[in-house]
């Protein structure tokens, strides 16, 4: 059994109150909250180690380098990528997404098609529109139910020569809807020579991350989703993938050779990383793994389920909540409504008053919310310090929010 009020001793922000009311964070597919062991390695950089990486024969360059390496090397591990040069630091999963995107239009010409999905944040949505904008591609959109359960057979037909990419979330940031990856890929491998990218900004602090089962040529995900600092994430892609690509930004870093006349790139994952990265915070994403190691995913897994069942069935009792999604596999989040309140934000606000922390709104996901016809939705999502008394205060507060706005 773990020992939940332990872990939540290590996440000092939780101790305070919210307008007087102890705080009951439930945004966590926004943002988690940081364990002190993360706060300490980031600080620790920045007292003790602190310079730039790969370029000092100092002492302190290179045990900067060191400690940043062996960073990607947890990283590498946490997802089972076959090789660390496979591992790409990013400020996050946008950057990875639009790197791709960028990265890839000298292998898109026009009449190609990018495939992605109704359930995508609008960072898997845009850099493919600019995609096709720039190449005159064309963008095919998954559809879903009224569960929102993607309708894969579609692929059976799209799916062809002209594919070249196919870029989905493993779950779902505004409904929780745990997507059948592990068959879109096999499709995808069967019916055409496309890339795969899987966005798992919303999985990686949830499930067990396997690149070499899933098949994936790309995966992206944040690590301020999974106890990191913000600004921190990585581009996870195949050797043979990434080699195809050209770079994205220029600059130091990622040259093998500069002149006037001619630059040539440094290998992997260097050609993908140029300027100085975020050294401070890369090493701390290591720290955030080794937390989640620590606990083990599978445990994580299993507490966090436990909560979006408990949360599922007591919000279910309110009467004239709608629960979206709700007979879908879901993980990290649950988004619903109040019959006859017209905004979200106002049941938020009240939440706010009594200390619960949730996300209002479109959640980036505007065609989501279009499908339904609503402006938006409240969403309350889990982390592993999270609690079923944490869950009894959101329906509480969501109770009274009802009695104040109806």
């Amino acid at each position: 059994m773990l020992d939940i009020q332990n872990i939540r001793t290590q996440f000092p922000i939780l101790a305070q109150e919210i307008n007087g009311k102890p705080l009951v964070y439930l945004d966590n597919a926004a943002s988690s909250q940081k364990p002190i062991s993360v706060i300490e390695t980031w600080e620790n950089y920045y007292k003790t180690i602190n310079a730039n990486v790969h370029r000092g024969i100092h002492t302190l360059s290179q045990l900067a380098t060191e400690e940043m390496e062996l960073a990607r090397k947890k990283v590498q591990k946490f997802i089972n990528a076959k090789h660390d040069y496979e591992i790409i630091f990013t400020k996050g999963t946008t950057e990875g997404i639009n790197l791709i995107a960028y990265a890839i239009t000298n292998l898109i010409k026009k009449d190609d098609e990018i495939i992605i999905s109704y359930l995508e944040h609008h960072s898997n949505i845009v850099p493919w529109q600019m995609l096709c904008e720039r190449t005159g591609a064309k963008l095919r959109v998954i559809p879903m139910d009224d569960q929102g359960i993607l309708q894969i057979d579609v692929l059976n037909t799209w799916l062809n020569e002209k594919t070249k990419i196919v870029s989905v979330n493993q779950i779902s940031n505004a409904l929780g809807v745990i997507n059948p990856i592990d068959e879109i890929i096999a499709k995808t491998r069967q019916l055409s020579n496309a890339f795969v990218m899987i966005d798992a900004a919303q999985s990686s602090p949830h499930l067990k991350l396997d690149v070499q089962k899933m098949d994936c040529d790309f995966l992206v995900f944040s690590g301020h989703k999974m106890y990191a600092p913000m600004g921190t994430g990585i581009l996870y892609g195949k050797q043979e993938s990434l080699k195809q690509l050209h770079p994205f930004h220029g600059g130091g870093e990622m040259i093998a050779t500069c002149s006037f006349e001619k630059t040539t790139y440094a290998d992997l994952p260097f050609k993908f990383e140029a300027g100085t990265p975020n050294v401070g915070g890369n090493i701390a994403l290591g720290a955030a793994i080794d937390f989640m190691e620590n606990i083990r995913l599978d445990n994580i897994q299993q507490h966090e389920h436990a909560l979006m069942e408990y949360a599922t069935r007591h919000l279910s009792e309110i009467e004239g909540l709608r629960i979206y999604a709700e007979k879908a596999n879901r993980a990290g989040a649950i988004s619903f409504n109040l019959e006859g309140v017209g905004i979200a934000s106002d049941v938020g606000m009240i939440l706010d008053k009594m200390g619960v922390a949730v996300r209002t709104g479109h959640h980036c996901t505007q065609p989501i919310m279009a499908y339904f016809d609503i402006a938006g939705t409240v969403r309350a999502s889990f982390a592993i310090y999270n609690t079923f008394e944490d869950i009894d205060k959101l329906v509480e507060a969501v109770q009274k929010a009802q009695r104040m706005l109806s």
